[in-house]
């Protein structure tokens, strides 16, 4: 078995708590529109999408770009104070950096914003490559995303392990033929159905239960 030498993160719901931030991000924008909330599982059945393809699949009676707009002011608004790195994952970043290995993250949001929450937590320094959605043509679950990154860090997809918290990362990754893990706190990864058919080939509880996967 090749050795593991590469880890790719996701962004939201991975390393950075933006679960709050999202959901009230959508439904400011539901009122907005409708006048009206939707469920939270509705909302967090999309994690991992690309917003321009939620949004036309949740509100396809206004055009895309002015609800994305809606969306994006109050996110943007309210991003630095909804935020949170999740307990451990600074700790296992460091460890990683420690050991020689080379990590990446690659996330459906836009470059500003994910340097924004990067730069609150000063974690910028942990991350040899960041691939966003400014920066490929195709998104997850399309490969395109993890072969960027890869491709910039010099690794081939048998030595490296994408770390994610949605069937999107899930398909992304396997699509790049790299292994899979989901985080445990996860909320993105909640339907049981979905999960059975895009099972990972890891689950870590907690950020540091990498390491064993890594030097197991």
């Amino acid at each position: 078995m090749t050795k593991i030498n590469t880890v790719l993160f996701d962004f939201d719901g991975t390393i950075m708590d933006t679960n709050n931030l999202i959901l009230q991000s959508w439904q400011h924008t539901f009122r907005t529109v409708e006048g009206r909330e939707r469920s939270k599982e509705e909302i967090i059945s999309t994690f991992g999408e690309p917003l321009n393809i939620t949004m036309e699949k949740l509100l396809p009676q206004i055009p895309v770009q002015e609800g994305i707009e809606i969306y994006r002011s109050y996110h943007h608004d309210h991003f630095t104070e909804l935020i949170e790195v999740f307990p451990g994952v600074i700790e296992l970043l460091q460890e990683l950096k420690a050991r020689g290995y080379k990590t990446g993250i690659v996330t459906s949001r836009l470059k500003h914003t994910t340097y924004l929450g990067l730069k609150k937590y000063d974690m910028e320094q942990y991350f040899d490559v960041v691939i966003t959605v400014d920066d490929t043509d195709k998104f997850k679950p399309d490969p395109e995303p993890v072969l960027v990154a890869l491709e910039r860090l010099g690794s081939k997809p048998e030595e490296a392990i994408m770390i994610g918290d949605s069937v999107f990362d899930v398909l992304c990754a396997r699509n790049a033929g790299v292994k899979t893990a989901i985080v445990g706190w996860a909320l993105a990864f909640h339907n049981k159905d979905a999960a059975c058919e895009n099972e990972p080939d890891y689950m870590i509880e907690k950020p540091m239960d990498l390491l064993d996967i890594l030097e197991g």
